[in-house]
């Protein structure tokens, strides 16, 4: 056991200086993916749907029966949003908070009775303002299903009209906060690309992987050492973003300590994930070109349909698909859970528990097709 420890730290320790004497690999893997996060235009377009309206009822006479009906026709109609009826506040609230749903309407007491006595009743839309567009698609749709809802109403002595208070639960979130996560993520994705699977296809071309051969070095020993390398490399990275990040882009109390302990968990799975990725993709590769070839492809097919710069709610059916088994995807949505909304690990476990299985998936994958061959 101690020998396999000394063996993979070896590597670890080899590949840790090769890094640290390349300047242009620390550049590439910590700074650029800051520069992106300022430069990255805000050119994206696609209508959101798909998104779901938690309906809290406190009235529950006609007036309000009847324009819970008309959501439900509205949502059956153009897909917008699908509507979850709850008995109480607190409990969407809490579904509101922890991304169960995307935000929440509340009808109060006495709206039908306001309505027959022409007092403007108001309804509250409760929105979790963390992502720009979900709320502004909420708040277009149920505007205009108000105005033709008042439209119906038979005007008494002195007409009535329902209007939407929007309630925001969350402080104003600039795009630049909202691209973070995203920017996270893709440099610890960098630093995977980077390490990892394509330096050990460096080293093949080089002939340095002829003198792993003559030692005892095994090949769960190598796919460790590189991985736990690249890994290492890839948290750095991470924990740079996270920072500066964090920083730059003004989240409050950006070195709040829980918060960075939170942050330090997902930068770690979302490093082991990604790595692991890289090492399987590169398994069988002989070639080092092939790697620089598709990292356009990679980067491409993994950060935009993670929900990093638009929501997944407006992805076409296909895209959804690649969005369900993608990493970025999970990883994305811890950190804009952490970052945006400040909350706990119980939050993102359903994350974590993915990126932890990916890891080990696409390691022991990788174990299985790696050859300690030349």
């Amino acid at each position: 056991m101690n020998g396999t420890v000394q063996r993979i730290a070896a590597l670890i320790e080899r590949d840790l200086r090769r890094f640290r004497r390349s300047p242009t690999l620390i550049v590439v893997s910590m700074i650029l993916p800051l520069v992106q996060l300022l430069v990255l235009g805000y050119a994206f377009g696609g209508k959101v749907r798909h998104l779901t309206l938690g309906v809290v009822d406190q009235d529950r006479h006609v007036a309000a029966v009847q324009l819970k009906s008309m959501f439900t026709a509205v949502a059956a109609g153009n897909n917008t949003f699908a509507v979850v009826p709850y008995s109480e506040q607190g409990r969407a609230m809490h579904d509101l908070r922890n991304g169960r749903i995307n935000a929440v309407l509340h009808i109060p007491p006495g709206f039908s009775r306001k309505m027959e006595n022409g007092a403007d009743p108001r309804i509250a839309l409760i929105e979790a303002n963390t992502d720009q567009f979900s709320p502004s698609a909420l708040s277009a749709s149920l505007s205009n299903l108000l105005a033709a809802y008042n439209a119906r109403q038979i005007p008494p002595r002195e007409k009535a009209v329902a209007t939407l208070a929007v309630v925001e639960v969350y402080p104003y979130v600039p795009y630049i906060q909202y691209l973070l996560p995203g920017t996270i993520v893709l440099a610890i994705f960098v630093s995977a690309m980077i390490g990892g699977g394509i330096i050990f296809i460096d080293d093949k071309a080089r002939g340095l992987h002829e003198g792993y051969l003559v030692t005892p070095i095994t090949k769960i020993d190598l796919i460790m050492g590189f991985n736990l390398a690249g890994a290492i490399k890839a948290v750095l990275a991470g924990l740079v973003m996270v920072t500066m990040g964090s920083l730059i882009a003004g989240i409050p109390d950006p070195l709040n300590l829980i918060r960075l302990v939170r942050m330090v968990v997902v930068v770690m799975l979302t490093a082991l994930a990604l790595i692991s990725m890289m090492f399987l993709l590169m398994v069988r590769v002989n070639d080092p070109l092939v790697p620089r070839a598709i990292f356009g492809v990679l980067n491409t097919m993994l950060f935009f349909p993670s929900g990093a710069v638009y929501p997944v709610n407006a992805f076409p059916t296909w895209m959804k698909v690649i969005a369900t088994v993608d990493p970025f995807t999970y990883a994305v949505h811890a950190f804009k859970s952490l970052l945006l909304k400040n909350t706990g690990l119980s939050a993102i476990g359903g994350d974590l528990l993915f990126l932890a299985i990916f890891a080990m998936t696409a390691m022991g994958t990788a174990a299985l097709l790696f050859r300690r061959t030349l």
